[in-house]
């Protein structure tokens, strides 16, 4: 499991390393390098926000930021103590691009678990990277209420969700139906029903969630 860099990371090492690995769940992931308009967006930015502001922008959500509900003060705090934080911020901005094509050779090879808050400054990132995976392999799941961190922000359902995420791989044993799970079966029947053969890939998706213990999209009600 991986949030936003981290996220970043273990997808390489997936990439790099398929063998060793079996599964993934990737929070706030973005595959993509940082393109003119973005580099020159954040060199503007550097100009009149510190750091630290510019990190906890790119974290949370505008109304978490204008809130300043927990956890945004306990990170800022943390932030502002961290002697490395500004090379941390530059080399998350050059990294490059994983390359991941749907249908090609550059592609994860095992179960993967997309998650992000609803109104995440990362959503459009995670939706393009839901994209561009083996839709059978993928399960994509935006959390409402999550905000920015949805692990901080809903805890309790992310566990849940990774559950599930790990029955479908077969490394628990199935448990009684929650409310998680009866959302997302309630979700996988309206979609087939109400969409029938054009949903294509994100179908398959959403059914091998409900079979097999993965989570589907809007699963979290």
């Amino acid at each position: 499991m991986g949030v936003g860099a981290g996220a970043f990371i273990l997808a390489k090492f997936g990439l790099c390393h398929p063998d060793a690995v079996e599964g993934l769940v990737l929070i706030n992931i973005d595959p993509n390098a940082k393109g003119w308009m973005d580099w020159a967006a954040h060199k503007l930015s550097g100009l009149t926000s510190s750091t630290t502001e510019l990190i906890l922008g790119h974290l949370f959500t505008q109304e978490e930021l204008a809130a300043a509900a927990p956890p945004v003060p306990e990170v800022r705090e943390h932030l502002q103590s961290c002697p490395n934080v500004g090379l941390y911020w530059a080399m998350y901005n050059s990294r490059g691009d994983l390359g991941l094509q749907r249908n090609g050779a550059v592609t994860l090879r095992c179960p993967v678990l997309l998650v992000v808050g609803d109104n995440s400054p990362h959503e459009d990132a995670v939706v393009e990277c839901n994209a561009k995976l083996d839709p059978t392999q993928t399960s994509f799941l935006k959390m409402a209420d999550g905000g920015g961190q949805p692990q901080l922000r809903q805890p309790a359902k992310l566990t849940e969700a990774f559950k599930y995420f790990v029955q479908g791989m077969g490394y628990m044993p199935s448990s009684a139906m929650t409310r998680l799970s009866r959302s997302r079966t309630a979700s996988v029947s309206s979609s087939t029903s109400g969409d029938g053969d054009k949903t294509g890939g994100r179908s398959r998706t959403l059914s091998r969630g409900s079979l097999g213990g993965g989570v589907g999209a809007n699963a979290v009600p």
